[in-house]
């Protein structure tokens, strides 16, 4: 990892007191596979917590399914019932409390959230983006990198404020963009990342160790640069196994 003192092997190194489960809440719009390397560390007692609650705003996201077949709570409330943005996440506010979570995890949820729903939740909630952020904010990240001609992409996980995609970053994992990369095979090996990054962050996080401190991101109380820690392709590709190319 480089912007920090803080070395690869700081990914399985730390051992936290023992403590009651800290709650989190994962709210998600399609296929959950993200949601589904979250249930795979919490199954290995890897997460450092416990997932109380899956929220979807699409009735019939393939998430829902792998919530209630890890026996998760898998709760379906669509936007298109509300009449505005704003009564949507008044609905969804009221819902999670429900759950009181420690954490709110978006993983793949293609919601854009009112300030009163950040707000409300500020400091506890974190985003996965397909992107190294700051570059490539919005949409369709990786066919916007190939056409930049890019060598280095990958994703980021960040506090979420109310710029979109903007708030401190807390944690990236580097791709190696390769000549005749295709759009597809680069969103596999960025979404390899995000499995393996995700977890680490919400661990971090329930252990006290993340936290969001006024502008930034802090690790163990120290500030983080704005691109948070990185981990290099290198370093990426041998926790995933990967051959990495010359």
């Amino acid at each position: 990892m480089s912007g920090t003192d803080y070395q690869s092997d700081t990914l399985n190194a730390f051992t936290p007191e023992p403590s009651e489960a800290r709650r989190v809440v994962v709210l998600i719009s399609g296929s959950g596979s993200n949601l589904q390397a979250l249930i795979d560390a919490q199954a290995h007692d890897e997460l450092g917590g416990e997932i109380v609650a899956v929220i979807s705003n699409q009735a019939d996201a393939y998430g829902l399914k792998r919530a209630r077949d890890a026996g998760i709570d898998a709760v379906a409330l669509p936007h298109r019932e509300y009449d505005s943005r704003e009564a949507y996440d008044g609905a969804l506010i009221k819902v999670i409390e429900r759950h009181e979570p420690d954490l709110i995890v978006l993983a793949g949820f293609m919601r854009i959230l009112t300030p009163r729903f950040v707000n409300r939740f500020l400091g506890r909630m974190l985003n996965i983006h397909p992107s190294l952020l700051p570059a490539y904010t919005g949409l369709h990240t990786h066919a916007r990198a190939l056409a930049d001609g890019v060598t280095e992409h990958g994703c980021s996980i960040h506090f979420v404020t109310e710029e979109l995609d903007g708030g401190p970053v807390a944690l990236q994992a580097e791709v190696a963009v390769v000549p005749d990369e295709t759009e597809e095979s680069l969103q596999a090996k960025v979404q390899a990342r995000e499995h393996l990054i995700y977890p680490i962050a919400v661990r971090w996080f329930l252990e006290g160790r993340l936290q969001l401190k006024g502008d930034a991101a802090a690790m163990d109380g120290v500030a983080l640069p704005p691109t948070g820690m990185r981990l290099s392709h290198a370093d990426a590709a041998e926790e995933l196994d990967e051959d990495v190319e010359e």
